[in-house]
């Protein structure tokens, strides 16, 4: 009778915010986390570690120890949870400006890659999903195309304007 040892992939999530620290001697990254959460987070050092983290979303980020960056905003992909998570990789997002929101799923249009949310003071906010927009969904960290949000989630959203649009960067579950 043959046995298998069954290795779990860990599951990379997301969150946006500033980087605020890079410690190269202790390898922790400390992010200014935009919704408030714990943001020191350790390098991933076990290059070897079976990670479920999209290639694309890969590719657009820089590998936690090779990221230099103070002051940036990015997005921190991770895995592991509360005071144990590991940087994997950082998505710079630019210079900004960007405009934070946080809201209900009012409307969700695939097809033309639209979420409108309504926030706290009851506006309408629109944003529209591009190719490079990130979401951190129950799954893990997804494409913008592979987002599929309920009316009535609640989400948080980083945009920035383009081609006079508000374009979000990142989205995630509130």
């Amino acid at each position: 009778m043959a046995t298998f040892l069954a290795t779990g992939q860990e599951v990379v999530h997301a969150l946006a915010g500033t980087v605020s620290s890079i410690n190269p001697t202790a390898k922790t990254i400390l992010i200014n986390t935009d919704d408030g959460s714990e943001g020191l987070f350790k390098d991933l050092t076990k290059a070897h570690a079976s990670l479920d983290f999209d290639k694309n979303i890969r590719a657009d980020a820089i590998a936690a120890d090779a990221f230099t960056k103070q002051g940036t905003h990015v997005i921190v992909y991770y895995f592991g949870d509360g005071e144990m998570r590991t940087a994997v990789a950082l998505q710079d997002l630019g210079t900004g400006p960007f405009e934070m929101s946080r809201g209900t799923v009012v409307k969700f249009n695939k097809h033309e890659h639209l979420l409108t949310i309504k926030n706290s003071s009851g506006v309408e906010e629109s944003f529209h999903i591009g190719p490079t927009t990130r979401a951190e969904t129950a799954v893990g960290v997804v494409e913008g195309y592979k987002f599929d949000p309920e009316k009535g989630d609640q989400v948080r959203v980083t945009a920035a304007p383009r081609n006079g649009n508000e374009t979000a960067l990142f989205i995630r579950a509130s």
